[in-house]
């Protein structure tokens, strides 16, 4: 089932107190695809002008379309039950969270170009300023944090290119 945002409960919706935008969808077993995932994400935000908040940077809104294409594959083909995403837009961050019934921790796995798939959670760091991934007793959560505003830095051949995550 999903939640498309039209339909979000009034306490989802954001209050004049509140200075995040937020939006969520649940499947149910064997229903989630990564493309549905990077559809709503668009949808989300394509609708957060209309709300207050400026556009979503094209690069950051990339980035955001992979980390939440390859967090729902990942439910999709490590979790036996269903699973959801969580979109969160604040004035300084895009947040993803997917959250499935796996109770395995994920691990990044080393990078091999040989290798064909095992590149999911590798890659949502790359793009990412940071990735928490939170056990729970009936799966769990990871979350990955996308600034809006990201660091610029001067690459190795003298050129200013954009970062997907700060060093450390």
């Amino acid at each position: 089932m999903t939640i498309p945002q039209r339909k979000q409960t009034p306490d989802q919706q954001r209050t004049e107190g509140d200075t995040a935008l937020r939006y969520g969808a649940n499947w149910g077993v064997g229903s989630a695809r990564a493309a549905d995932a990077r559809q709503d994400l668009r949808a989300f935000l394509g609708h957060a002008p209309r709300t207050g908040f400026a556009p979503v940077p094209t690069a950051v809104a990339m980035d955001a379309e992979l980390a939440a294409s390859e967090l729902v594959t990942n439910a999709v083909l490590h979790a036996p039950g269903p699973c959801g995403m969580t979109l969160r837009l604040s004035r300084e961050e895009l947040t993803i969270t997917v959250w499935d019934s796996s109770t395995d921790e994920p691990a990044a796995k080393q990078a091999d170009p040989r290798r064909i798939g095992g590149h999911g959670l590798h890659l949502v760091h790359m793009v990412s300023e940071r990735v928490v991934v939170a056990l729970r007793a009936t799966g769990k959560r990871i979350t990955a944090h996308l600034p809006l505003a990201p660091h610029q830095a001067t690459s190795v051949l003298g050129s200013t290119a954009l970062l997907a995550s700060s060093p450390g």
